[in-house]
């Protein structure tokens, strides 16, 4: 991460927090009325193939003392009813400004994955993982939905591991390292944008970014 990105993460995340702390202070008093604690879940993610650190979100599911991998249609029954709407607008991810200020992640990057996956998958999240873990990025913007609907058709624990491994690591990977190879703060800013807006032309804009 240059420094000039590094400045801009802080400066944005100060500004967000100082804008935005009425907002999280209602949507984790409304997760613990609504829902009860905890109000914050925190998971281990990568951010190197040899660093963890935690994550934060507002919890969305019903907890379990077995929990693993990734959420797919077999975990579906423990989304809460405040869960749906947080993830629907993506509001779970407001406690990782934190994270941000931490320097855990950036805003735009690679999203940080499970230790299991780049346990199983080292070679390419050695690559993936130069970049600094983002909030936002091209392979959300770009293949967000498509995870979803794959995800959501999966019945058993198995079969969503197995989607998410063959079908959506790869096509991530790829789009993270167009996202590298392209890498800037104009770029930034219109990730940022387009999910501010959640606008999914980025298909087109993913083909005119991708190397030549």
């Amino acid at each position: 991460m240059t420094p000039g990105k590094r400045i801009f993460d802080l400066l944005v995340a100060i500004l967000l927090l100082a804008l935005l702390w009425p907002v999280i202070a209602i949507l984790a008093l409304a997760i613990l009325v609504l829902d009860g604690g905890p109000v914050l879940y925190r998971s281990e993610r990568m951010r190197t193939p040899q660093q963890p650190f935690t994550l934060w979100k507002f919890r969305t599911m019903r907890m379990v003392s077995d929990d693993s991998g990734v959420s797919g249609g077999d975990k579906a029954h423990r989304i809460t009813r405040t869960g749906r709407f947080l993830r629907r607008t993506r509001a779970d991810e407001l406690p990782q400004l934190w994270n941000v200020l931490r320097g855990d992640l950036s805003f735009v990057g690679p999203r940080p994955p499970l230790r299991r996956y780049v346990e199983l998958r080292p070679d390419l999240y050695a690559d993936v993982l130069r970049q600094r873990p983002g909030i936002t990025g091209l392979a959300t913007l770009v293949y967000h939905r498509t995870e979803e609907r794959l995800l959501s058709a999966c019945r058993t624990a198995d079969e969503t591991e197995r989607v998410y491994v063959t079908r959506c690591v790869p096509r991530k990977a790829a789009l993270d390292r167009i996202y590298a190879a392209r890498r800037s703060l104009s770029l930034d800013l219109r990730l940022m944008v387009a999910t501010l807006f959640r606008r999914c032309a980025p298909g087109r804009f993913a083909r005119r970014q991708s190397p030549s």
